[in-house]
């Protein structure tokens, strides 16, 4: 059975877990167009890295 020699300390705990809280709002930015966009999504005007991929 996996048992831990000892006790995990709270430092170490802690660091371990450090880079786990991410981000806490989506990054906007405004592309060509002028249009507010998230990263890795399509702009509402259907237009995404430049080139226009849905229909209007």
């Amino acid at each position: 059975m996996a048992v831990p020699a000892r006790k995990t300390s709270k430092n170490a705990k802690r660091s371990r877990r450090g880079g786990q809280g991410g981000l806490k709002t989506p990054t906007i930015h405004l592309n060509e167009n002028g249009v507010y966009v998230r990263n890795h999504h399509v702009a509402a005007d259907g237009t995404y890295n430049g080139k226009q991929v849905v229909a209007k």
